[in-house]
């Protein structure tokens, strides 16, 4: 197989009971408390004690009498097997794979290994992680199987001109994906949001780690909501944040490991792309998916808040604003449309 390698979850018995329930009522059918401990060697208070912990997880459980227990929104259990085979070939031959249950954050988890090998790529996908993050250190909200959280370590040879970015470059992999599989209302929201709907759908991380003489690395960290559920989405929203999931966007029946292969094939074939041609080769794509491009938008920077028209992003990736002292440049900052 040469560079590429899958690693697979861990065999049944090693996983958390947790983890063979939360597959045992992936399929969105009732199952018995009785088959349940059946079949994975429990007692039915075991059952009873891995439901109730899959809830604080976030999953939604229908527990009905005679009738057993059923995940509600049931989301296709993560295969590294299912991944690689829905992987363009060339893709396949430069990714090494690892899905797990549960981790802290996958980008932190790569942060903490060595550099992949350069032109090659690691890949971490969990079902749930305990402190998925944004930017600016905001907790980000993924039940299993209702989001897809991913991450993915690249080194570039040399460190590429238009680094700064390349957020909005994978941005613009994410929305490729997406269009892939049949969604084709995507848009981006400077500097790293994918919006469907005017609602959040996705967001993207990218993490730094670069030698003063040597390689730079990267790790992208990838969230997009699935099937969040109305419960989850209003939680969402009551934080400020408008949320969206691919189920509410028309796009229910994508499988998870479908989705995921697309999004890492479109990342690694775009971070190649990247290394060599930099922004100029995603920024027409950028600009046609732009959100905010003519709209009254804050700006909150480390100058405080800037008001204007957005007017769409430079050859280097900066939001161009308009304000009544002329038209300013943002590489950082956060940004929300206003009512005109």
């Amino acid at each position: 197989m040469g560079a590429a390698r899958a690693v697979k979850l861990s065999a049944a018995a090693e996983e958390p009971l947790v983890a063979q329930v939360f597959r045992a009522l992936a399929d969105g059918k009732f199952h018995s408390g009785e088959e349940l401990a059946r079949s994975l060697g429990v007692s039915r208070s075991a059952i009873w004690k891995a439901g109730a912990a899959l809830r604080e997880l976030g999953a939604t459980i229908h527990a009905v009498r005679n009738r057993g227990y059923r995940l509600v929104h049931a989301g296709e259990p993560l295969d590294p097997e299912k991944i690689r085979a829905h992987l363009p070939r060339e893709v396949r031959e430069l990714a090494t794979l690892e899905v797990v249950w549960s981790i802290a954050s996958t980008n932190s988890a790569l942060l903490a290994r060595a550099n992949p090998k350069s032109g090659t790529t690691e890949v971490l996908i969990a079902e749930y992680q305990s402190s998925g993050r944004g930017r600016r250190g905001r907790a980000w909200l993924a039940p299993p199987g209702g989001a897809l959280c991913l991450s993915l370590s690249w080194s570039f040879r040399e460190v590429p001109a238009d680094l700064g970015a390349l957020g909005l470059v994978i941005g613009v992999c994410v929305v490729r994906a997406l269009k892939r599989l049949g969604l084709e209302e995507v848009t981006l929201k400077w500097p790293n949001d994918v919006l469907v709907q005017g609602g959040k759908l996705a967001g993207v991380l990218i993490d730094l780690r670069a030698e003063a003489q040597g390689p730079a690395c990267v790790v992208i960290g990838i969230g997009i909501n699935v099937s969040l559920g109305a419960e989850l989405l209003k939680q969402i929203a009551d934080t400020g944040t408008a949320a969206a999931d691919l189920k509410g966007a028309g796009l229910a029946d994508c499988p998870r490991n479908e989705l995921a292969a697309a999004l890492i094939g479109s990342c690694v074939q775009g971070l190649c792309r990247f290394g060599g041609e930099g922004l100029k080769a995603f920024i027409a794509e950028w600009r046609e998916a732009d959100a905010l491009r003519g709209r009254p938008v804050n700006v909150n920077c480390a100058e405080g808040l800037v008001k204007g028209l957005a007017r769409g992003i430079d050859l280097h990736g900066a939001l161009m604003v308009e304000t009544r002292e002329g038209v300013r440049r943002f590489v950082s900052g956060d940004v929300s449309v206003r009512a005109s």
